[in-house]
């Protein structure tokens, strides 16, 4: 089978308008009418609403500095979420400050806050914490909070209840005590500013914990300390920025189980430290799997960029989760198998380096870690990465509409939703990818985009402009069409022989055309073709029904699939060979226009006749779309094609007020 490319024009028109686009070896004249991811099974068991904490006049006031660094010094075990100890928050005043707001659970005890370092008093409003302190502009500070308490269950904050949670795993019988903030979560356990926006520059946690346990976290464990009474402190430094919600965690009866990456471009080899059940039947089972962690950052690191933390590490720690938490340089995970372990480890570029700067563009994050696990399985897993993208497809047409952009970006259950964030998120990507038409430009924007926004946040357009920056392509259609709309196309298509030109016309009408009536993207038809091979063809789709000639077509014999390489979510809806399709002199009059236009075919000139004067703009197209020229006449005039090269044209024929337009195909 070979592959033949329609190229995609770049003439635009006006929406709802009629459109006419032309490719390399085809013309077109088209006419526009009106399965849940484990991980976000997760997610989505958390907050509905940041609203519930603070009140947009809070969150306005905890807006007026910028966190530098967090420091967590508590006391933690296996069997319970009780927590003790001292919070830290070090911060930078944007303006001058009369008060300092922060977010800690209601029922937590706070014994004590020190504005650096000196006992101060504090207002209390629910989980909103006032400090009253006087600050002038750009002054850098530190508030300490010493608290204890049990954190939230679903019981006692119905809006939350899982920043921290404690369990006995189902299938290995181990307890243990973990940490999940997102999206909301966060200050159910410790003392924060729950802001995407704001990144910390780095963290420090201690966790101190009964010696027969370990306890996992982000960054590099630089010491495991002995306190006494059978205790003992592990202390972890992170150095990177990093957001409120990616700082855990996890407390068990664990054992160490290490290996290393060798991506290229790292300056040495790349921890990945694994805190695994202490259950002597846990890492036989999963040790292949979690050794595979290696090929899969390496692969990314290939494709993305080098790991973004690879002077720190990588790691999981295990918990009783039915999926995964991509917490940053250690994921908090249930279980280890390919799709899943890919998926989580992607997030510490798609989530954790770049990190979504708003709920609502939680794409950013989830989308392509999700497309990460077909990338995936395509390099490592050949063949298998075809089922992945049909399952994905199925699950989002199991329902008509939806954006993957989260309107309600308040409510969880939209921002994790399966169907959409993560599902048509990654196929999305796929489609753009499909696209762009050119994996070099491809990735390289992605690695752009990485650099661009590298220790930061970024929202769905910027994904745009990386892909824009690369190519020649605007990708706001698609962007309108595929992450701000809603639905998916049906496509059926007539084809038809005459001579030796295969005629085709392509319809495709909305699943929710009220939101998105047409998707303009390309599309591949495989056609079958008498003693040969069958062919791909990619044709531009510029409007809900689009016809093409392709001239010198050869041997079609039919067409056997729409969209065989799954590029775009989609249904087929009829194939059907038209014997009386025919479109060469077509002709579209929108009032009761008509027009002689001789010869045609033409050795060079063209003679066009009205049937009454008037103001008439005529325009010439040629085969690749681009305009030649125009003249205004009145009811005669003449059209010289001698200087062009043999093929075909289009000229178009329009009254003054629009009222009257004619569409003629020559060949010359």
């Amino acid at each position: 089978m070979y592959k033949v490319t329609f190229g995609t024009n770049k003439l635009k028109m006006i929406r709802h308008s009629l459109l006419f686009a032309f490719g390399l070896t085809a013309f077109g004249v088209f006419s526009q009418k009106a399965t849940d991811h484990s991980c976000s099974s997760v997610k989505s068991k958390h907050a509905l609403a940041k609203s519930a904490t603070l009140t947009p006049q809070q969150i306005a006031q905890t807006e007026r500095y910028d966190v530098h660094f967090y420091a967590l010094d508590i006391e933690m075990d296996n069997l319970t979420t009780y927590v003790a100890g001292t919070g830290e928050i070090h911060g930078k005043s944007k303006e001058a400050l009369d008060s300092v707001w922060f977010e800690l659970f209601r029922t937590f005890t706070i014994s004590e806050i020190r504005l650096n370092g000196t006992p101060v008093t504090y207002n209390r409003q629910a989980s909103a914490i006032k400090v009253p302190v006087n600050i002038p502009a750009g002054t850098s500070f530190a508030i300490a909070v010493d608290y204890n308490g049990t954190p939230p269950t679903a019981a006692t904050n119905p809006l939350g209840g899982a920043g921290m949670s404690n369990a006995t795993s189902p299938s290995w019988g181990n307890r243990v005590t973990w940490s999940l903030s997102e999206p909301f979560s966060a200050y159910e356990w410790w003392p924060c500013k729950q802001s995407l926006r704001d990144k910390a520059d780095s963290v420090s946690i201690k966790v101190t914990v009964p010696s027969t346990c370990k306890a996992g976290s982000n960054g590099v464990l630089e010491n495991v300390v002995n306190v006494g009474n059978g205790k003992s402190r592990y202390e972890w430094k992170h150095r990177h920025p990093i957001d409120y919600y990616l700082i855990s965690v996890a407390v068990a009866e664990y054992i160490e189980y290490n290996v290393y990456a060798n991506p290229a471009g790292a300056p040495a080899p790349i921890l990945i430290q694994n805190f695994i059940y202490n259950n002597p039947g846990t890492l036989p089972n999963f040790q292949a799997d979690i050794d595979e962690t290696a090929d899969f950052l390496e692969y990314f690191s290939e494709i993305y960029g080098l790991y973004p933390f690879h002077d720190e590490k990588y790691g999981h720690c295990m918990a009783p989760l039915s999926g995964g938490m991509e917490h940053q340089t250690m994921t908090t995970q249930g279980f280890f198998e390919n799709t899943l372990t890919a998926h989580e480890l992607a997030h510490q570029w798609w989530g954790d380096h770049v990190t979504c700067a708003s709920w609502a563009d939680i794409w950013v994050n989830e989308g392509f870690a999700s497309y990460s696990e077909y990338l995936m399985l395509a390099e490592m897993y050949p063949g298998q990465q075809n089922a992945d993208m049909n399952s994905r497809h199925q699950n989002i047409m199991s329902q008509p509409g939806g954006s993957v952009w989260v309107q309600d970006s308040l409510n969880e259950n939209a921002i994790f939703s399966g169907r959409l964030t993560y599902n048509k998120g990654a196929a999305i990507v796929h489609t753009m990818r499909f696209i762009m038409n050119n994996d070099t430009l491809f990735f390289q924007a992605l690695r752009n985009y990485q650099n661009n926004f590298a220790d930061s946040v970024a929202v769905g357009t910027d994904v745009q402009h990386a892909l824009e920056e690369v190519s020649s392509i605007d990708f706001a259609p698609v962007f309108e069409q595929w992450y701000y709309g809603e639905g998916f196309p049906t496509y059926s298509a007539a084809w038809n022989v005459i001579g030796n030109d295969l005629h085709l016309k392509v319809t495709h009408t909305a699943s929710v055309p009220s939101v998105t009536p047409v998707f303009t993207n390309p599309l591949e038809i495989r056609f079958s073709r008498t003693g040969a091979a069958d062919t791909i063809i990619r044709f531009s789709i510029d409007a809900n029904t689009s016809v093409f000639i392709l001239p010198n077509s050869g041997n079609i014999a039919g067409i056997t699939s729409i969209d065989p390489n799954n590029w775009i979510i989609n249904r087929t809806g009829s194939i059907q060979h038209d014997t009386n399709l025919n479109l060469l002199g077509l002709e579209e009059a929108v009032s009761e226009m008509t027009a002689k236009i001789y010869p045609n075919p033409t050795e060079g000139a063209v003679t066009i006749e009205l049937p009454e004067a008037g103001n008439y703009t005529l325009k010439v197209f040629d085969t690749k779309g681009r305009f030649m020229f125009e003249k205004q006449f009145n009811q005669h005039t003449s059209v010289d094609l001698g200087e062009f090269s043999n093929g075909l044209y289009m000229i178009q024929i329009e009254s003054a007020n629009g009222s009257q337009k004619i569409r003629r195909i020559l060949r010359k």
